[in-house]
């Protein structure tokens, strides 16, 4: 899992539904990237850092737990 993108996620107060539709993306394809299943693109980071002003190597860090 990815952590620290749940953490700003839930911080910024979103769903995982209004990440993805800020993505253009479905729901799935944006609850396979925060929980580590799918890596996504370079431009999802990019979009991911803009929306929770964190950077994107911090948003990607996979936890073990």
């Amino acid at each position: 899992m990815r952590k620290n993108l749940k953490e700003a996620r839930q911080k910024a107060g979103v769903t995982q539904k209004e990440v993805a539709e800020y993505l253009g993306m479905t729901e799935r394809a944006y609850q396979r990237i925060e929980s580590g299943e799918r890596l996504g693109t370079i431009e999802t980071w990019d979009l991911l850092e803009d929306l929770f002003h964190i950077h994107q190597r911090t948003l990607r860090e996979n936890s073990t737990d």
